[in-house]
């Protein structure tokens, strides 16, 4: 059986948000599958300890690389200098690569790597200049010269082909897994944050720019200090995930309106504690303008919540067009007018991410004997 290494080196835990939650799931759907396989996990020394469980599997293997994930600048220089002779001095010859900073030269190893979006091409204005640079310079070599190149929904697809003129991309979304019994006990965050049961508001998002917390901090500000006193809506919102570069422009906007206590800001929180404010939140907010995929709505749709998001980018395709949508997701009355009257008429099919099935469909990619290249055409 042919052996594949899935490089996990850029995985810091807790820092990278959707990326992270998305190959846990995977490698835990793998787990449930009966199929045969054989895949080494290369790790760094500062998270290899978050992987062990899986040796528990004679299927999974780890490989320890001599870096650490948490010093960025080194591991991309160890990456591009060392990563392929490292991968076949162990007798790899295939690569997944679960994100798209695979290194620049393949180095007679064959890497399949996933594009979650082109994020840095339609903001740049929303990060600093090396890592537009640095995003642009991964995403050019790896149309040149990946193997295969996967992402994870129809919207990135085409913006990619229409991008890069890469005619072979290939869709297989991101699996979701729910855990029934992976619920906290809400009672502990009623007393941590101090909330009540349907009386707040919950948001997942890094605090980025186009993840456009602003618009809800705003929204706060109108039902709490002005005229939509006569409707009985919340008067707390709950953000959780981990800092972005407008965390201080946000922490600032909440204290110049007088927010502190009303928009509460967890940090990075356990799963359990995630889904426990998903099912106990009176709405979940999701006001992003640009996802690759957009995880947060459709999980909190599974734990039954109603979902109000946007319009943008791959949000509809994802969410099936089942949750309420706002056609301006700026306009703030628009925000509050769904919130007194957007109704879920549908339920979207669950089962388009179940871990089970998108693992499957991940390991007959990953197991297919030839990763052709040069089936495009590049213009």
């Amino acid at each position: 059986m042919e052996k594949i290494v899935i490089d996990l080196l850029w995985v810091r835990p807790g820092k990278v948000g959707g990326t992270e939650s998305y190959i846990r799931n995977l490698l835990d759907g793998f787990l449930k599958l009966q199929e045969d396989f054989d895949f080494t996990l290369l790790v760094s020394r500062d998270n290899a300890e978050t992987f062990r469980k899986y040796e528990e599997d004679r299927r999974y293997h780890l490989l320890t690389a001599d870096i650490e994930s948490a010093n960025i600048a080194k591991r991309i220089i160890w990456q591009n200098l060392f990563q392929n002779r490292l991968l076949r001095k162990h007798g790899f010859k295939k690569c997944f690569e679960p994100v798209y900073c695979k290194p620049w030269l393949n180095g007679r190893i064959q890497y399949t790597c996933v594009i979650f979006d082109l994020q840095a091409l339609h903001y740049p204005e929303y990060h600093p200049f090396h890592e537009v640079a640095y995003s642009r310079l991964c995403w050019r070599m790896d149309i040149m010269n990946a193997a295969r190149i996967l992402t994870t929904s129809y919207w990135v697809k085409n913006d990619i082909e229409k991008k890069y003129r890469r005619k072979d991309i290939n869709v297989i979304y991101v699996p979701i897994l729910m855990r029934e019994n992976e619920v906290a006990d809400f009672k502990l965050l009623q007393d941590r944050y101090h909330i009540a049961g349907k009386q707040f508001f919950y948001t997942v998002s890094q605090m980025i720019p186009h993840k456009n917390l602003k618009t809800l901090i705003d929204m706060m500000d109108k039902i709490i200090h002005s005229e939509h006193r006569e409707y009985d809506l919340p008067k707390k919102l709950v953000i959780s995930g981990v800092n972005g570069n407008s965390a201080e422009e946000l922490k600032q906007q909440m204290k110049d309106k007088n927010l502190q206590d009303a928009v509460i800001l967890t940090g990075f929180i356990s799963n359990e504690e995630r889904n426990s404010l998903y099912q106990n939140c009176h709405t979940f907010l999701f006001p992003s303008v640009f996802e690759g995929f957009g995880m947060p709505p459709i999980e909190a749709m599974l734990m039954g919540t109603r979902v109000i998001t946007t319009r943008c980018a791959s949000i509809p395709e994802v969410t099936q067009g089942k949750a309420v949508y706002v056609d301006d997701p700026y306009d703030v009355e628009e925000w509050i007018d769904k919130v007194i009257n957007g109704v879920m008429w549908e339920t979207p099919d669950f089962s388009a991410y179940d871990p089970e099935q998108i693992s499957r469909k991940y390991l007959h990619f990953l197991k297919e004997p030839e990763w052709k290249k040069n089936r495009y055409h590049i213009g």
